[in-house]
C-alpha cells in the first residue's frame, strides 16, 4: 500500500502559515510528499526545503489570480498538485497549509487506509475537525465551523477539489467515504491580531473582486477576535510538531467562553447538538458508508 501526501502553498512566510508543521505532521504516514509552491514574494520555497525530508518533492506553479471568485484558484492549484502524485499510489493525503495532524492519530489513519484498500466503494476517508481560534487555548464549537471533511482520497484523476478546495467531489457528486477515526487540527485563526488582519487582507485576493478588496484594505490594522459566536477551552494536547510554534506565541487573549451570540434557531440547534451529539441540517460534502 502506497500513500502520497500533497499540498499547495504560496507566500507562507508573509502570511505566517504553519505549513512546515502541516507537512511534518503527515510525513510519517506518507511515502512521498508533493508540495506545489506558487509564485511567492517571500522565501516560501526555502522554508519548505528547510524540512529536509527526502520524501518531499517540490514543484512550481504560477497562480491565475483571475480565478478569484469563490476561491476557485485554490481548487485549481490543488488539482494540479494531485496530478503530480505517483501513479502507483493507492491513496492521496491532502493537507492544507494551516492544518496539522496529531501524531496520536497516525496508527488509526494507516489502519483505515489498509482496512478500506480493497473496498472500491470507499472513495475517501473522513476526518473530524478541531478549529482553534485566537490562541491555542480556544476552539470554535458552533455550527459555523465545519466539523468533518475528506482529507484522504483515492488516487483517482476523476476526483477533483470542490469550490475553494475545502473538500472533493467525483464527477460532480460527493465522495462515498468511511471514517479515518482521526482529527485535523485547524490553526488558521490563531495569529496575533495584527498578523491575523494582515493575512486576511492578503488571502482576500483569492475570493474578492477589486471593489470588494478596496473595502477590505480599508479595515483596521488589527483583527477583532471578539467577533465570535461561541467558544470552548481546549482540553487536549497539541501535536508535537506545533510545540516550538506555540512557545513562540507573543500575544495574549482572554476570551469569554460563557458568551454566546446566537439567533433563537441557532441556539436551539447548538444545545441540541451538545446534548445528543447530532448535528441536524448540516451541509455534508460527502456520503458516509455505513
Amino acid at each position: 500500500m502506497l500513500i502520497s501526501g500533497f499540498t499547495i502553498i504560496r507566500n507562507a512566510v508573509e502570511n505566517d502559515y504553519p505549513v512546515v508543521e502541516a507537512i511534518r505532521s503527515i510525513l510519517p504516514v506518507v511515502d512521498e510528499m508533493i508540495v506545489l509552491v506558487g509564485d511567492s514574494a517571500d522565501d516560501t520555497e526555502a522554508l519548505i526545503q528547510s524540512i529536509g525530508s527526502s520524501k518531499i518533492k517540490i514543484h512550481h506553479s504560477k497562480w491565475d489570480m483571475s480565478l478569484r471568485s469563490g476561491g476557485k484558484v485554490l481548487a485549481v492549484e490543488t488539482d494540479k498538485a494531485a496530478e503530480l502524485i505517483c501513479p502507483e499510489s493507492d491513496w492521496a493525503f491532502y493537507i492544507q497549509a494551516d492544518e496539522v495532524v496529531h501524531e496520536q492519530y497516525h496508527a488509526a489513519i494507516l489502519k483505515a487506509c489498509k482496512d478500506h484498500l480493497e473496498d472500491k466503494r470507499v472513495e475517501g476517508l473522513l476526518f473530524d475537525y478541531v478549529h482553534f481560534y485566537g490562541t491555542y487555548d480556544y476552539v470554535g464549537d458552533s455550527r459555523k465551523w465545519y466539523h468533518k471533511e475528506v482529507r484522504i482520497i483515492r488516487n483517482d484523476r476523476s476526483i477533483k477539489a470542490y469550490m475553494d478546495a475545502q473538500g472533493f467531489r467525483k464527477e460532480g457528486r460527493p465522495l462515498k467515504v468511511k471514517s479515518a477515526n482521526a482529527s485535523v487540527y485547524h490553526y488558521g485563526w490563531v495569529k496575533s491580531p495584527m498578523q491575523m488582519m494582515k493575512k486576511q487582507k492578503n488571502v482576500s485576493t483569492y475570493w474578492l473582486n477589486d471593489e470588494q478588496m478596496k473595502k477590505v484594505m480599508a479595515d483596521p490594522e488589527e483583527w477583532d477576535f471578539e467577533a465570535y459566536d461561541s467558544l470552548e477551552r481546549f482540553r487536549g494536547t497539541h501535536p508535537q510538531v506545533m510545540r516550538e510554534r506555540i512557545q513562540r506565541k507573543n500575544w495574549h487573549l482572554e476570551l469569554d467562553i460563557a458568551k454566546k451570540k446566537f439567533s433563537l434557531k441557532q441556539k436551539a440547534l447548538y444545545f441540541f447538538e451538545k446534548l445528543t451529539g447530532i448535528r441536524p441540517f448540516d451541509f455534508r460534502n460527502y456520503r458516509l458508508i455505513r
